[in-house]
């Protein structure tokens, strides 16, 4: 099976507690900014006790959603489990709601559970049309510690590159970190500001975001009077894309807007782009000064790059 969704198209990933009674209401409403992909969680967001009717609000969300017969953007959805043999119990009972159903998301993966969740996911593919896929959360304890840590995602990255086809996304758990070390950013700080967290996040760029996407951790505040919290957003949103953090889980829909103008890409980076990957057709240079005659574009150089920009361009435009 094919990997027909670029990894790039998650996003601004908005999560909500697979209990709410209105979700499906506000998706084929179109009440959120576009594009967006959307989270329903079964696992912190909820009580242990409220579990059996969140699953059951769940089936009915994408039921919803896949019969409806109006045009409407219908992002890509994830349902956050608690445990893997969560994925195949609901995956059995779904009906038409499987057409609209993305994947799952593992949360506090380790070497320990992560092929338990492979397995269930592979056995789902084995038998959908469509593709569905797995987006595993790093936010364990185990990489707190860093002599464990190391150990730990080199273990990961090599369980999850054997099934490679199957994982849509990386994403990592910021205020889980912060929570083992009692702290809390404000809405003038970044959490690239708490250095503890940050070496974290670092080594998990520097093990994944070769070969994956690894979205950023959830921004905190959605609201306040002077805006400060959008301007906060943006800071960390930007940040984290300059160390290799593309899109952001975000809590509130007024989140959504911040995360696709900080995807959205530059007229000079887009520009520089294509001219770099047009350097492939040249046989005598593959460097040149960019469109604005600033800085240097390096076919061998930028390539990688260039291909990411063209991406996002595709799907969250490029800035006026």
């Amino acid at each position: 099976m094919s990997q027909s969704i670029s990894p790039y198209a998650v996003g601004a990933l908005l999560y909500t507690p697979a209990n709410h009674a209105h979700v499906a209401e506000s998706v084929i409403t179109g009440r959120f900014d576009t594009p967006y992909s959307l989270a329903l969680c079964l696992e912190d967001s909820i009580s242990d006790q409220a579990v059996p009717a969140a699953e059951r609000n769940v089936l009915q969300i994408l039921e919803q959603i896949a019969q409806a017969k109006t045009e409407f953007y219908c992002p890509l959805i994830f349902i956050r489990v608690r445990e893997p043999r969560q994925i195949g119990r609901l995956y059995a009972q779904m009906g038409q709601g499987r057409t609209v159903l993305t994947g799952f998301i593992a949360p506090k993966c380790t070497p320990e559970n992560i092929p338990a969740y492979l397995a269930e996911v592979k056995k789902i593919r084995a038998q959908s049309e469509v593709p569905v896929y797995l987006m595993p959360i790093l936010e364990s304890h185990d990489l707190v510690e860093p002599d464990i840590r190391q150990a730990a995602l080199r273990q990961i990255k090599q369980l999850l590159d054997a099934e490679k086809d199957c994982i849509l996304n990386i994403r990592v758990g910021g205020n889980d970190f912060c929570s083992i070390f009692g702290l809390r950013r404000h809405v003038t700080e970044t959490i690239h500001d708490i250095r503890c967290v940050d070496h974290i996040l670092s080594d998990i760029l520097a093990y994944f975001s070769r070969d994956y996407v690894v979205s950023g951790p959830v921004w905190e505040y959605f609201n306040d009077p002077d805006g400060a919290w959008r301007e906060g957003m943006l800071r960390e949103t930007r940040m984290g894309l300059l160390g290799g953090f593309v899109g952001k889980t975000v809590i509130h829909p007024n989140q959504i807007s911040v995360v696709n103008a900080v995807l959205q890409v530059s007229a000079e980076d887009y520009a520089d782009a294509h001219a770099i990957l047009k350097m492939a057709q040249n046989t005598d240079f593959l460097v040149s000064k960019s469109a604005q005659g600033g800085r240097m574009n390096e076919y061998k150089t930028h390539t990688k790059w260039a291909h990411k920009i063209c991406t996002l361009a595709e799907i969250y435009g490029v800035r006026k």
